[in-house]
């Protein structure tokens, strides 16, 4: 198995590499790609030396399975290139999320959905991945009718240079601003661009990609994301209004036997989700789960995740795990000895 990590520099590759040593990730042989300005440097990995090549050199060798995380622009003119010649692509960008022809996959979702001729795999969004495993087995069993989602998004969802941002803020120090205004004691209603609906792109991310995932459009959304100077995880309040009624022992219930959810809730004792509890795991954290006496059948909750991790990097190497454990991704040596 020859891998490709694209974009191992980044925040998020960089994750990855850390899951891939966590996870016993299996492979033959490593490529780590990134861009221009970093070809040639050395990464050591698992007590060996790596250098950073470029993605022509990454082709070359033939690599089996692709993780790229270096930005839409990247993935649009590569991972064709890359699936032309055999090799699986799991994309974090933004690229082939809403593209028909591609799967946009959480595995404890919709892994089953992946076939052999799948070979450019779309990675949701990190606000996307965390709301739909909390809302996933509440659809299920009661129909989600319209949701309302709130979010509290880390300054890491940006990349390194909004961390930094944060960092020289707090120190009363000049930094180069990757927000339109100040983030440290601040809070931006803006994550991403915004559209001619008045929406940003994050905010349309999280509607368009919550019903391609649940294969169900029907579903009334709207999104507000909000960045605040939070490192380590994002944070949704989340309102649904289901079609049938329910119990808040029920809805517990339901969530704590999804893989993947924990359930933090006992406001007595002011146990909830918190950023600080999620950082550095794999988990998606529901909590202030209440009845919203306001409407018929609503309901409240309040989901928090590691946005570098399960909202990016486990994800893509949960995917690369189905598709193996599915016997759906093959080495080179195998295609070739199949082909003759």
């Amino acid at each position: 198995m020859r891998l490709a990590i694209v974009g191992c520099t980044g925040m998020v590759g960089r994750v990855m590499l850390e899951l891939i040593e966590e996870r016993d990730f299996q492979y033959s042989d490593l490529l780590l790609v990134a861009s221009e300005r970093s070809v040639g440097k050395k990464i050591t990995f698992r007590n060996h030396t790596h250098n950073i090549i470029d993605l022509e050199q990454a082709i070359e060798k033939k690599p089996d399975l692709a993780l790229f995380s270096a930005g839409g622009s990247i993935s649009k003119q590569w991972a064709p290139k890359f699936s032309e010649m055999g090799c699986r692509v799991i994309d974090n960008s933004s690229a082939w999320r809403m593209d028909a022809s591609k799967k946009l996959i959480v595995p404890e979702i919709n892994g089953h959905l992946l076939t052999k001729e799948d070979f450019i795999i779309a990675n949701p969004n990190c606000s996307t991945i965390q709301l739909v495993m909390a809302i996933w087995p509440i659809h299920q069993m009661y129909t989600i009718q319209r949701m309302i989602v709130s979010t509290y998004q880390s300054v890491t969802g940006t990349g390194q240079a909004a961390v930094h941002q944060l960092q020289q803020e707090s120190l009363n120090q000049e930094a180069e601003k990757v927000y339109p205004h100040p983030i440290h004691q601040n809070a931006i209603p803006q994550c991403d661009e915004f559209l001619d609906n008045g929406y940003t792109k994050e905010e349309m991310k999280i509607i368009n990609e919550t019903h391609k995932i649940l294969s169900d459009p029907s579903i009334s959304i709207t999104s507000t994301a909000v960045r605040i100077p939070v490192i380590g995880g994002h944070s949704e309040s989340v309102n649904l209004e289901l079609k049938k009624d329910f119990e808040i022992s029920g809805i517990k219930n339901l969530l704590s036997r999804m893989s993947g959810v924990i359930v933090s809730d006992n406001p007595k004792e002011n146990q909830y989700p918190m950023p600080l509890m999620a950082h550095g795991n794999d988990f998606v954290y529901v909590g202030r789960i209440r009845r919203d006496f306001s409407r018929p059948n609503a309901l409240n909750i309040w989901v928090v995740s590691d946005n570098l991790r399960k909202g990016a990097a486990t994800n893509t190497v949960q995917i690369a795990e189905w598709l193996l454990k599915k016997g759906i991704l093959e080495s080179q040596s195998i295609r070739q000895e199949t082909s003759n």
